[in-house]
């Protein structure tokens, strides 16, 4: 009855389209609950030490990593599209948010929570997301692997035992040579080895079904996030009721589950109040690259597991947006898709985005009950886990495949990831997006035109065909590539339009006037092979073009 209903009615359609849980729920099939659950729950055991991780990462408190976890895995179940996705806390969005914790305080990762989610879902709404088809992949890939870099070089002071934090990879190399002397071997020993069972446990061989130990190796690799923490923990509590510290550790975090509160329009830092317009002047372009940055990474990922499904790319970003703006009522930072715990949900056998009840169940309850046992996580497990994880955000297929395909997308993700690194992530992917886009106007203004000489009902011509679409930007330079052309040879010239879909009126304008100057010359100039489009647009600008038939050739 509910398919019939909104099959026929146009709100019901619509109600379908920007509510899935509507179309998915009513045949939910008893069997799927199990698979939901277990995918859940697995996720769940990621989703714990990653949000205590990526919280210590963006600078705050480890609680606000847990505060982000849960909140979107029920929101996403009602409006998101994708199954298999899970939305929480990332590397990348605590990274970018760090630098507005450090210098203020954690209400600004909230508020730019609300308007991230805020400016994502009415880009969702008003179908802008095709802006971001002006990103390409080299300028992701860069800064994606910026990205890891920092954050994995953020990581080598608690590596280590030396205590403070790092801002870059220059600035942790140098704090590293300065502070040496600070070196802990117990917390290096217990970060590499956290590394070392990460890898390992990563590539034992396991199936979700096959035999007991397949399935033990199976499990293995998902959880082993959760197993190092949970390892870390034990070890460090071992030594403590023990008398002895020989672990740097995270130390005391909120207790219990987060207030439910609107986001803070205003806060103070030390004896200065802040309102909302100079809270949002004080974010600068965090405001407008966190928002892009994150629908990026989130698109591309719903991309990756859709399985083969059409992807409703404005209802993942509607879902994006709202998972964010629920989610500052519960002080949680901004959040997107992980490409990790996704992976992990995919893996299990998840059927639909039930399994996030599960998920955001078994944070809630780690937040409700476990607190006072996270503060025994040595920061060396955590930063273990973080320096893995990013090792394996670095995608070296990619980078061969940019560099044996096309020189030019290499530099150009070069020119990304170096700025990124040195100067900052925003800056960084604007000055990608700059050249990028230099780079396609300048290709734009310089398209490849085939040129030969032919003879044609016992008449020698010129014919040009240019190879690709022609823009108003490479209009004088076709004029003037023609008019040398036929100045060395003489003859007169068949302008071959039989690749171009369409021709704007600069374009038309310029052939109209090249058709006068060959005339001076005793020469002319006719269009053929015209589509209908372009065959519209000369019969207005330039008609004495098109005076030849068509096919004349």
């Amino acid at each position: 009855m509910m398919a019939k209903w909104y099959e026929k009615d146009k709100c019901g359609k619509y109600i379908v389209r920007r509510l899935p849980v509507v179309e998915w729920l009513p045949r939910y099939k008893p069997t799927w609950l199990f698979q939901d659950a277990l995918a859940g729950i697995t996720v769940g055991l990621t989703a714990v030490p990653q949000g205590i991780a990526y919280g210590t990462v963006a600078g705050l408190t480890p609680e606000y990593g847990l505060y982000s976890a849960f909140m979107a895995s029920f929101i996403y179940i009602i409006f998101g599209s994708c199954e298999n996705i899970t939305i929480g806390p990332t590397a990348i969005m605590a990274t970018m948010v760090e630098p507005l914790v450090e210098k203020y305080n954690a209400d600004m990762a909230i508020l730019i929570a609300f308007l991230k989610g805020c400016i994502i879902a009415l880009l969702g709404i008003f179908h802008l997301g095709f802006l971001l088809d002006f990103i390409s992949l080299p300028v992701i890939t860069g800064f994606t692997s910026a990205a890891a870099i920092n954050i994995a070089s953020s990581q080598f002071k608690s590596l280590l035992g030396i205590s403070g934090k790092s801002e870059s990879l220059l600035d942790a190399l140098i704090a590293i040579c300065k502070n040496f002397d600070e070196f802990r071997y117990e917390d290096t020993l217990l970060g590499i080895g956290t590394i070392i069972v990460l890898v390992i446990f990563k590539n034992v061989p396991g199936r979700r079904t096959g035999t007991i130990l397949q399935k033990i190796g199976w499990f293995l690799g998902l959880s082993r996030n959760a197993f190092v923490v949970i390892m870390g923990t034990i070890i460090a509590y071992v030594f403590y009721i023990n008398d002895q510290k020989p672990f740097t550790l995270i130390g005391t975090m909120g207790q219990g589950l987060p207030p439910i509160a609107p986001p803070p329009f205003t806060t103070t830092v030390g004896n200065q109040t802040y309102d909302f317009l100079e809270m949002t002047a004080a974010m600068g372009t965090t405001l407008f690259t966190i928002p892009v940055i994150s629908t990026i990474e989130h698109i591309a990922i719903a991309k990756a597991f859709a399985k083969g499904k059409s992807l409703d790319a404005t209802q993942e970003m509607i879902a994006l947006g709202t998972c964010n703006i629920f989610g500052s009522f519960v002080s949680s930072m901004p959040v997107t898709g992980s490409f990790t715990r996704t992976a992990v949900n995919h893996a299990s056998g998840v059927k639909t985005p039930l399994g996030g009840i599960f998920t955001g169940g078994l944070v809630l309850l780690a937040l409700g009950l476990l607190t006072s046992t996270f503060r025994f996580i040595p920061k060396a497990t955590l930063a273990g886990l973080i320096v893995c994880a990013m090792y394996y955000m670095l995608d070296f297929p990619t980078y061969r495949l940019l560099w044996r395909a096309r020189k030019i997308d290499f530099c150009v993700m070069m020119v990304t990831l170096i700025p990124c690194v040195f100067l900052g992530l925003e800056y960084g992917i604007l000055i990608g997006i700059v050249i990028n886009l230099a780079a396609l106007l300048y290709f734009s203004a310089r398209p490849s035109i085939q040129t030969k000489i032919e003879q044609i009902e016992g008449e020698t011509v010129i014919v040009v065909v240019p190879e690709e679409a022609i823009a108003f930007p490479a209009a004088e330079r076709l004029r003037a590539n023609i008019m040398k052309l036929s100045g060395d040879s003489e003859c007169n010239v068949i302008l071959d339009c039989r690749n171009l879909k369409r021709l704007d009126v600069t374009v038309a304008k310029n052939v109209k006037l090249l058709g006068k100057d060959l005339s001076v010359r005793g020469q002319t100039i006719v269009c053929s092979n015209c589509c209908e489009n372009v065959n519209a647009t000369l019969k207005i600008v330039a008609p004495e073009l098109l005076h030849v038939k068509e096919g004349r050739r």
